[in-house]
């Protein structure tokens, strides 16, 4: 009776012990998917942000090209200093 009695106690222990050996894997688990979440949602706005640059980097790319150009020139020399060609003739709109 007493070999019974020592070995059931024992294997209680053992149960106790794996029961919360589990139990602390199972709450790690969590904790570990709950985090992948928050990373993932995170990488995906990063992602997001690394396109829009990249379309920003194309569009400037594009606008440096224009700016460079002979139209462009034109076009801040009529609009912002009120240049013209020797030969046009600028019709100015009364304010009266």
């Amino acid at each position: 009776m007493r070999g019974r009695n020592k070995k059931g106690n024992g294997t209680g222990i053992i149960v106790f012990v794996v029961l919360c050996i589990f139990g602390i894997v199972a709450f790690g688990k969590i904790n570990l998917q709950d985090r992948k979440k928050e990373l993932d949602l995170m990488m995906n706005s990063l992602e997001k942000q690394i396109s829009d640059e990249e379309e920003r980097k194309i569009d400037i790319k594009n606008l440096e090209a224009y700016v460079q150009t002979k139209g462009y020139i034109e076009e801040v020399a009529r609009d912002q200093l009120g240049l013209v060609y020797e030969d046009e003739i600028i019709f100015k709109e009364d304010d009266n």
